[in-house]
């Protein structure tokens, strides 16, 4: 999976483009490869929002101001008819917005205890009877997998990292994660004595059917 760290990344949109949203007074997104989206969508977004212009009949409206309609938390900058905008100060929108459509949220310090896929989720909750983590599987998929990590990561002065996953193919994550757990699963029954097929739980039992490996 591929990191995208909005304390580094700059998103660069065609300005025109941008424009003619904001003019458009309907909801628009910013996705994170500077692409202009229009609800509904299913793209990883930095922005979402609706520009309702405030101004009375009787005044002179005044010259769009980007950096206003976007607001204070997004900082941009414009050359040869391109916006760079850096968004890391709006990360709590930004997780507002794409929090229905990660695969998994890592944005507290509680760690990684579900995926928001049905067919992950139910993977995950049988691994853990044999003490494989959702951190284990995270990892995982995020060295063997393709999709995005949208995130905030920092390495001084402390480290700080909170992130939501997009697994781009359920399916391939699935895959992975499965062939993993059921080779750890294997070898816990066959010389971890706590795991022992005899010596296993209703809920361990099923857990290693569902893995095949009893």
């Amino acid at each position: 999976m591929k990191k995208f760290n909005l304390l580094q990344e700059i998103i660069i949109i065609d300005k025109e483009k941008l424009l003619q949203a904001i003019n458009s007074q309907k909801e628009f997104g910013i996705t994170i490869n500077g692409e202009i989206t229009y609800e509904p969508t299913k793209e990883i977004v930095i922005y979402k929002g609706k520009h309702a212009p405030k101004h009375s009949p009787l005044s002179i409206p005044k010259p769009l101001d980007i950096a206003e309609v976007l607001g204070s938390n997004y900082k941009i900058a414009e050359s040869d008819g391109k916006i760079g905008i850096k968004a890391s100060l709006a990360w709590q929108n930004i997780i507002e917005y794409n929090y229905n459509l990660a695969s998994y949220d890592d944005t507290s310090n509680e760690g990684i205890n579900e995926f928001n896929e049905k067919e992950l989720e139910t993977l995950g909750w049988h691994a853990d009877e044999f003490e494989i983590t959702y951190r284990e599987l995270v990892d995982l998929i995020e060295e063997k997998a393709k999709g995005t990590i949208l995130c905030i990561e920092q390495e001084k002065p402390d480290y700080r990292f909170s992130g939501l996953g997009f697994i781009e193919d359920p399916q391939e994550a699935y895959n992975l994660m499965y062939k993993y757990a059921q080779e750890k699963i294997k070898q816990k029954i066959q010389n971890d004595p706590l795991f022992s097929a005899e010596n296993l739980s209703e809920d361990e039992e099923e857990a290693a059917k569902y893995f095949q490996v009893l």
